[in-house]
């Protein structure tokens, strides 16, 4: 069994950045907290979100008991850099960083004056990891959250006309994002769930029945808990089953996989982010020994 989890480490800057911490000794306070859950919990493999600093990643996975991988995505908004990564007991390969909306969808609006995108912002992050002779793919991805700005970096809109549109906006991009995600899962499945282990799982931003993430689960029935769970259909080759229920809360969440059946597991929490999209340039993968 391969213990699988995700965490949103909420704004992991070093010292120094305009996000991060105040001081060394709050950087090394939340580096400690940190390391505490994720060794307490002891996951193969974290997905994690808000990761400012690579730098930073590497310097918790230095303070993981054990060796561990890193890997960090480079598609994020200069404006506010976080990305999602990986830490990983397990070693890395075949890493990708899917952003672009695929083909028919058309680019989506996200302001008044008419600006669209085409890709994510937060580009998401897949990674495999093999154990026990079994090749796992691992998604994870962090949507626009539900939290709203306005021109000129406000946070209150000017009237509920201007809150209701960007809602809109905001809406239409986790949802054009969530169909990027789930066209790679199919991409990864192509029809054979039998034969392939995948994992989507991150800071969705939103609750296990919202429209955003049914888009990821699709197709429907059969769920856990379900009398269809035991019952093989015609779209279980395509089908993620969501673990949201079965994870711990108020922890990193946690989920595992048998290798014959694909899933999704999520964690909420909302973050800031603006819209500008930055060009897509290779992802990275680190190795880390823990001195301790």
């Amino acid at each position: 069994m391969v213990v699988v989890g995700t965490w949103n480490l909420e704004n992991l800057f070093r010292p120094g950045s305009e996000f991060g911490p105040s001081d060394e000794p709050a950087y090394e306070a939340k580096l400690a907290a940190l390391a505490g859950v994720i060794d307490r919990l002891a996951p193969d493999v974290l997905a994690v979100q808000e990761v400012g600093d690579p730098e930073a990643l590497a310097d918790l996975a230095d303070s993981l008991d054990g060796d561990w991988e890193t890997g960090t995505s480079t598609v994020f908004d200069a404006h506010h850099p976080i990305r999602v990564g990986v830490l990983s007991r397990l070693p890395l390969s075949d890493i990708e960083q899917p952003s672009q909306f695929p083909a028919p969808l058309a680019p989506v609006q996200v302001d008044d004056d008419g600006n669209t995108i085409d890709a994510m912002v937060r580009g998401a992050l897949r990674v495999r990891v093999a154990a026990g002779g079994q090749q796992l793919d691992i998604v994870t991805c962090h949507p626009k959250s539900k939290l709203l700005s306005f021109p000129g970096g406000r946070f209150q809109p000017h009237d509920e006309g201007e809150r209701a549109r960007f809602a809109a906006y905001a809406l239409d991009r986790r949802a054009a994002e969530a169909v990027t995600v789930r066209a790679y899962a199919d991409r990864l499945l192509d029809g054979h769930r039998d034969e392939r282990a995948v994992i989507v799982l991150g800071d969705l931003n939103d609750e296990p029945l919202a429209a955003t993430t049914q888009i990821l689960l699709r197709p429907p029935g059969s769920e856990i808990g379900t009398a269809g769970f035991d019952r093989p259909d015609q779209g279980d080759p395509w089908r993620l089953w969501n673990l949201a229920r079965r994870s711990p809360r108020n922890a990193a969440s946690r989920a595992s996989s048998a290798g014959d059946r694909s899933c999704s597991t999520t964690s909420s929490s909302a973050t800031h982010s603006s819209l500008r999209c930055p060009p897509s340039r290779p992802a990275t993968c680190n190795h880390h020994r823990s001195p301790r």
